[in-house]
Formats: structure tokens, sequence, C-alpha cells
């Protein structure tokens, strides 16, 4: 196995190859962040042509697309390259995964684009979450070595930029959960309550909601937009709400006042009386 790029999540990989008894080559611009992957007993290239002749598969994980390019698009890496594996770990866009998957096929080497869902110390454990798409056969032949980075290797099929579509999906729930929890937090604030005991509530209440996401995906997937749990009209009043206190209390009101107008186009659109889910038609636009 080789591995290019030694940041602290190639570094983490390279070594859990290390430490499940695997032959490592390692490269990276920087070589001074080898020595210690060295001491345990990887090998260090002296190029990133050099790591990629050394084994069947190579993983990369840079700190972008535009760095992956910069690594691998020289002649003497283009020739190595042909005939073996490239997996992609580097975070990046659906467009990205697929511009780098023509240009691994016109090196001749089979292309798997993979995002990874955990911190580095998170690496290695059964319930890390990994997403692969790419070619079907590249994957038969890396998905025991995938398993090794963690313990739910999800593969979304033969469209390389899947998997990213599929990260970026999942970050956007994350993120807008965040937006949401520290408005909440100010809130609290400026009510004068703690926030650290606000965090407990939402933490009970975050283990239940996951059974309402999943049901309001279940309807959107169906079409079916009949109210079945919570009509979007609950959902208008109580977000003019939140922007309505934030003015009061002064606070930040970026956050409502964007849910607002997204409610507020739905309700102009007659969705008022449709299951909460059918907000997703204003964002089909």
């Amino acid at each position: 196995m080789s591995v290019i790029g030694l940041g602290m999540m190639g570094t983490t990989l390279a070594r859990l190859l290390l430490q499940a008894g695997y032959r490592v080559t390692v490269w990276n611009r920087n070589a001074e962040k080898a020595a210690q992957l060295v001491k345990e007993g990887a090998v260090l290239a002296q190029g990133a042509a050099a790591a990629i002749n050394a084994s069947a598969i190579t993983v990369i994980c840079v700190h972008d697309y535009k760095a992956t390019g910069q690594i691998l698009d020289t002649t003497e890496v283009k020739a190595a390259l042909h005939g073996k594996i490239l997996v992609q770990l580097t975070s990046g866009s659906p467009q990205e995964a697929l511009d780098s998957e023509t240009w691994a096929q016109q090196q001749g080497a089979a292309y798997l684009d993979g995002a990874i869902q955990a911190a580095p110390s998170q690496m290695g454990r059964p319930d890390t979450p990994i997403f692969v798409s790419g070619t079907a056969n590249a994957f038969k032949q890396t998905e025991a070595i995938l398993h090794i980075f963690g313990g739910r290797v999800t593969y979304f099929g033969e469209q390389a930029g899947a998997a990213s579509a599929i990260d970026l999906a999942t970050l956007s729930a994350i993120y807008g959960t965040m937006m949401g929890f520290l408005h909440g937090a100010r809130i609290v604030e400026a009510a004068g309550f703690r926030v650290d005991t606000y965090g407990s509530l939402v933490a009970g209440i975050i283990a239940t909601f996951g059974d309402f996401l999943q049901h309001e995906a279940n309807v959107i997937h169906s079409g079916n937009f009949n109210i079945s749990e919570s009509p979007l009209k609950i959902s208008v009043d109580a977000v003019e709400r939140i922007l309505q206190q934030a003015k009061d209390a002064g606070i930040h009101s970026g956050f409502p006042a964007y849910a607002a107008g997204l409610f507020r186009q739905a309700a102009d659109a007659g969705l008022e009386n449709e299951e909460l889910a059918a907000l997703i038609k204003v964002l089909r636009g």
C-alpha cells in the first residue's frame, strides 16, 4: 500500500495500515512529516511516482484537488499510474471527482473517490463512516483496506461524484443543525439561562428527532406530501416567532431571517396545508 499526503489524516491512514500489518510506502512534499512513520516501519519514497510504483493501490489524501493535481499531473506519475488503483480521499466537489476519474482513466488507472466523515482521532473505529464511489472492480479490490480506515464503509456505485454529493448533503444537515443550535444558544443567553443546560436539552431532542427526519425523507421520496406528521403551516408561524424574538432581544437575525424567508415562499406558493417536507419544493426552484 502507498499513501500520498501526510497531514493529520494521511498520517493516520498510513499508521492504521501499518498496524494492520501492511507494507506501507509513503510520500509527502515535506519529507519531515514522514519521519515518525518511517520509525514505525513505513518506507519513504523519493517521489510521488516512486510511491505509486511501489504498490498496486495508492491512497492520496491532501488539502484539496488542486494540490492533488500539482502532485499527480507529471510525466513520471502518469506513467506510474498505468494499471494501478488510485483512491482519492481528498475532500472535494462531485465535479472535481468526475474530472479526477476521467484524468485517472486516461492514465490507465482505476479510480475510487471517497469522503471521510470523521476526524483523525475517530479513524479505525467500527462506527467510522466512509463514503466511496467509482469503479466497482476497484472497490472490490480495496474494500478490505477501506474497512481498516473505518467500519462503516458505504459504496454508492460507479458514478465517481456520488460519494462527494452524499458527503456535502450530510454536511449540509450538520452545519444547518449547528447554525440552529448556536442561534438557540444566543436565545438562551439573552434570556439569562445556562447554555450547558440548553445543550443537554438539545442532546435529548436530537436523539429522537432522527426518526422525524427519516419520516420527512420518506415523504419526499414518495412524492406524497399529504399531512402525516407536521403541517408546514406550523413551521411558518414558528420560524416567524424565532425571527421576531431575535429582533426583540437584539440577536443577530441572519439565520432565522433566511429560514423565515423560505417558509414564507412556501406559504405564498400554497404549500401551508401540506407536510413540512413540502418546503423542498421551494428549494427545487
